[in-house]
């Protein structure tokens, strides 16, 4: 039963097709698309793609977005696509959020990834799920599987925007991040780096002390590779931590059925 995962951002939808639709199953094509050009996908990446015997994703692009994806599956496969909702526990995951279906699918999704990446490595812990994208957002769960609350704060790309546009004579080329920055290319790339990761610490000692352990912290997004060398807290960077959702979520509901 070959699965088709779809991660469809505020920028890019990302896509990848597995043989089977549970974590660990191998990954046959994978690839992502700005969204202004999904419309190219039915007759450019998907074109030669085997017919997925099942959809799953998360969308946060907004409704616009996924009409423009569910008519390119109607076109290539006349496959109807199923959409994580994010609701008051799945897969193993409970959700602490006031009102549970206004928390963003990816988010919900990566975090159930998350979850399942720690078990399958060893005992329960806490675990804090960084995001980095166009927005950054910052999870918390406990050991036992509660979304306890998370943050949500710009990417270094808005940062830089708002400064730019609100500041004048700040539109200067991106520069590196350094401990102390003697110049303004390297001053705003380094204040905007500093500021992802000091959220991210933070957040790994409010669940430390709440937890009483030290937690686990996962990685991932579009930008994560840019910013994991420069965390002040130990992190494992994870690709395909949606994906891994994704087909945790998909394994599940078929086992239910």
């Amino acid at each position: 039963m070959t699965f088709l995962a779809l991660d469809v951002g505020n920028t890019r939808l990302k896509w990848a097709v597995y043989e089977t639709p549970q974590v660990g199953a191998k990954l046959l094509a994978h690839g992502a698309q700005f969204l202004e050009n999904i419309e190219t996908l039915s007759e450019g990446d998907w074109s030669a793609l085997p017919e997925p015997q099942w959809v799953l994703g998360c969308v946060v692009a907004g409704d616009p977005v996924k009409r423009r994806v569910t008519e390119q599956l109607d076109e290539l496969w006349d496959t109807q696509p199923q959409w994580v909702v994010s609701t008051a526990a799945e897969a193993g995951l409970s959700n602490g959020y006031d009102h549970p279906a206004r928390l963003g699918s990816d988010r919900w999704v990566a975090m159930i990834g998350a979850r399942q990446r720690l078990l399958a490595s060893g005992p329960p812990r806490p675990c804090v799920v960084v995001m980095v994208g166009t927005a950054v957002t910052v999870e918390a769960i406990d050991s036992d599987g509660r979304f306890l609350g998370g943050i949500i704060l710009p990417g270094h790309g808005i940062m830089l925007r708002a400064l730019e546009s609100g500041t004048a004579g700040l539109h200067v080329p991106t520069g590196d991040v350094t401990d102390f920055p003697t110049n303004t290319s390297d001053a705003l790339t380094s204040g905007g780096t500093f500021a992802i990761s000091g959220a991210v610490q933070r957040m790994a000692d409010n669940l430390q002390r709440h937890c009483g352990e030290a937690p686990v912290v996962y990685m991932t997004g579009g930008a994560g590779w840019k910013m994991a060398p420069s965390m002040s807290t130990r992190c494992e960077l994870v690709d395909s931590l949606i994906f891994d959702g994704l087909l945790e979520i998909a394994a599940r509901r078929i086992a239910a059925k």
